[in-house]
């Protein structure tokens, strides 16, 4: 059953695939019970936005679900999926976008197309999962660095150097705005700094930074001011855009190469329209109602110094993305989520070993600008009642109980 579905008899439908039930918002139905909910990547709200749900409707009420049909290559371009990528450059400052189906897929195959045998790629050790299966299909070298080590990063550029000096191939840098799983921001600047001294091109994953990170939202490269060298931006519509898609910008001569060698895209139909439609409103919102943003950081603020406050673990957050950290075994962490989610409505995602190295418990909570300061309240007292009594041992156990 794999590492993680090694579980699947004692937690399935409650640890792992569990039911959500009702609109999107921070208040919803598990098992028939109200819970407050921290595991929607749901950023600025825009899930269940009224502008956004109309446009959603709209589209698909004119155009289907079905168009347009085929491959953008083939007979799936639109003026609307032309539209949104202009905009989508415009917004992370870059001359040109690309739309892509599925963020995954996306990145997969962006890999795929930019590297070649000759190349090598360096990336940071805790890159995502996507990331890591693009780099499966790589038949070159690839150098890992040690997380956000730059002086680790500097030593595996050294050695990629060396090896391009005989293949002829290039260096391509790949890293997240704000990882995923702990909520640190990759170090963008130090990292584009190396361009000084390594001739390379830089991939930076940012789809927990979009709409989060920046001025304006733009993302983790606008946050440091590196827009410019940053060669390949990608983001998902999947966190702060609630929808589905991604889009990678970059330089116009990059954007039209990959235009014709993504194999995702070239070989998979295009995005359906009310997908375009409502990622249009989307942009529209993240740029025009910058109180969507300022409202997720009062949230992300009260809850991260709250939770300080109150003695827990966040490792190095720097985002919203809100890591709480503590000790114990896979039962003990499933006994205090059970009475999290039981007693105390509080639904949030739990994550063990094996994501995580054994004796480690891992509650992932993620704020968003629909979340109130109640809220915020109620969690951080749960959360504290909930840590004594591991402390006291009250979750211990040897085996995890079955559901």
């Amino acid at each position: 059953m794999g590492p993680i579905g090694q579980y699947h008899k004692e937690g399935h439908g409650y640890f792992a695939f569990p039911k959500l039930e009702g609109e999107i918002k921070p208040w919803m139905t598990f098992r028939g019970k109200e819970v407050l909910t921290w595991s929607l990547n749901n950023y600025l709200g825009l899930a269940n936005h009224p502008e956004v749900r109309k446009a959603d409707a709209e589209g698909a009420a004119q155009y289907g679900m079905a168009y347009p049909m085929g491959a953008r290559m083939m007979s799936g371009q639109t003026k609307l999926h032309e539209e949104l990528e202009v905009k989508l450059a415009a917004f992370v400052d870059k001359p040109a976008a690309f739309l892509l189906n599925y963020g995954y897929q996306g990145m997969v195959s962006i890999i795929d197309a930019v590297v070649s045998r000759n190349d090598v790629v360096v990336y940071d050790s805790e890159s995502h999962a996507c990331i890591i299966d693009g780099l499966r299909l790589f038949p070159g070298k690839r150098f890992v660095y040690a997380h956000n080590d730059m002086d680790n990063l500097r030593k595996q550029l050294t050695h990629a150097t060396r090896l391009t000096e005989k293949t002829g191939g290039g260096i391509l840098v790949i890293t997240e705005g704000v990882f995923g799983m702990a909520g640190d921001l990759g170090n963008l600047k130090d990292i584009v700094a190396f361009k000084k001294e390594f001739n390379f091109r830089l991939l930076v994953d940012d789809a927990h930074g979009f709409g989060t990170m920046g001025k304006t939202g733009s993302g983790a490269p606008e946050h440091f001011g590196v827009q410019d060298e940053v060669d390949l931006h990608f983001a998902t519509f999947a966190k702060s855009g609630a929808g589905i898609g991604a889009f990678v910008a970059a330089e116009e001569d990059i954007i039209r190469y990959l235009a014709y060698n993504l194999r995702s895209q070239t070989f998979a139909k295009s995005l359906p329209m009310p997908m375009v439609v409502g990622g249009l409103k989307r942009v529209e919102i993240m740029q025009t109602q910058p109180e969507l943003k300022e409202n997720l950081w009062k949230i992300v603020n009260a809850l991260q110094s709250g939770l300080k406050k109150a003695g827990f673990d966040l490792g190095a957050t720097e985002s919203p993305v809100t890591p709480v950290y503590m000790k114990g075994n896979v039962p003990e962490a499933t006994n205090m989520v059970f009475d999290l989610r039981e007693n105390y409505s509080i639904f949030c995602s739990i994550v063990v070993y094996p994501v995580i190295p054994k004796g480690q418990i891992l509650l992932r909570l993620i704020p968003t600008a629909v979340h109130t300061l109640e809220d915020v309240d109620i969690t951080i007292k749960a959360f504290t009642e909930c840590a004594k009594k591991l402390k006291e041992g009250k979750y211990y156990a040897e085996k995890m109980s079955q559901i």
